[in-house]
């Protein structure tokens, strides 16, 4: 497993993957520690919001800070994600709109955000089907002689879905230019990646004849090197590749999730001792680079992002009854028109006569 810093903070050297990441300098790396930061205190603000009530629903990303920012921050504007519900950070990273991002989640939209105003599609709750999508994309940038690539994320439960697999298939088969991200956070919702698998899970992707790397998923240099080395790959028409990021879900699935129905106590103690922002920031505490005044502004900018998408969750404009019909189809299509009108004269008998309301009961008006 490939790891550019451990646990503890300690920089360590790695001829093989160094390069990719030599532009890491002070400043970039507290770049990386902010949006570790910042996405922590989003997830945080966010599950606050569910157990408030303002949220139906919320996945927790907690712990997977590194994984998410370290790929995230490796692509370019031009790529397009493919993502599963967690991947929130990501989102933050490719400039979604921080109401958007829980709008689905508060039940005020089927969807969230425009894909093509920031190259990433919206969430996917379906597990694994995103890979699919991914993979028909990589085709048609292939088809376009682009230089661009997608990447689709998913868990370590994704990788017993057939859709995975089938995306690999068709991925491998035609070398298109898209990078499977998997976060091996080590539970699919209940279930121990023990079960699922007796090998790692970057073993699997050669069967498919696709080259893959496991890395240390709290460790934002080796995520971010990896997927460099990925996407040059995917430039370059070499195909695609497979990264395992083994980190660890450090909260619930979701908000409707109890872990500890099903979680060691000393599992979650063992790998809170691995936490992706706390060995950044030991490192750069260690080279000077992050004093008092570094850490205020941070943690400032962290507290004013949770207070924005507090703002934007709470003053969220309710949907109208008909929006529902909205984006379904690209083009008109006769069969959602007829099903809006039905609904349109459902509701329209709910409305009040001349502002009285009547209930008809046993022939009877009253």
């Amino acid at each position: 497993m490939v790891q550019l810093v451990t646990a503890h903070g300690e920089r360590i050297s790695n001829p093989e993957f160094d390069p990719w990441v030599q532009d890491m300098d002070h400043e970039h790396l507290l770049s990386l520690f902010e949006d570790m930061t910042v996405i922590r205190r989003l997830d945080v603000e966010a599950t606050a919001l569910q157990r408030q009530g303002e949220l139906a629903l919320w996945p927790p990303l907690l712990g997977q800070e590194a994984s998410q920012i370290g790929s995230a921050r490796a692509l370019r504007s031009d790529d397009f994600v493919f993502s599963s519900y967690r991947e929130n950070g990501v989102a933050y990273c490719r400039g979604v709109n921080l109401t958007d991002i829980v709008r689905v989640w508060r039940g005020n939209s089927s969807s969230g955000w425009n894909p093509y105003t920031v190259n990433m599609a919206t969430p996917q709750i379906i597990i694994g089907a995103q890979t699919l999508h991914a993979t028909g994309y990589a085709m048609g940038i292939q088809s376009d002689g682009a230089d661009s690539a997608a990447i689709a994320y998913f868990g370590d439960g994704a990788t017993s879905e057939g859709d995975v697999n089938e995306a690999m298939v068709f991925a491998a088969s035609f070398q298109v230019p898209v990078v499977f991200f998997c976060q091996n956070n080590h539970w699919a919702i209940s279930e121990p990646v023990a079960l699922q698998s007796p090998v790692q899970l970057s073993d699997r992707a050669a069967g498919f004849g696709i080259p893959s790397l496991r890395v240390d998923g709290n460790d934002v240099l080796a995520v971010m090197a990896a997927t460099r080395i990925a996407l040059d790959r995917a430039r370059r028409g070499g195909g695609p590749t497979f990264i395992e990021a083994v980190t660890y879900r450090m909260g619930p699935h979701t908000t409707a999730d109890d872990p500890t129905r099903y979680r060691d106590a000393n599992e979650l103690e063992d790998w809170s001792a691995k936490d992706p922002i706390e060995r950044i920031r030991v490192l750069l505490e260690s080279e000077g680079a992050l004093g008092p005044e570094v850490a205020a502004r941070i943690q400032g900018k962290a507290d004013t992002v949770a207070g924005e998408i507090r703002k934007g969750c709470i003053g969220m404009a309710e949907p109208e009854a008909m929006d529902i019909f909205a984006h379904v189809y690209s083009t008109p299509h006769s069969w959602l028109d007829r099903q809006q009108e039905q609904y349109g004269r459902y509701l329209a008998m709910l409305e009040p006569d001349d502002g009285r309301s009547a209930i008809v009961t046993g022939g009877q008006q009253r």
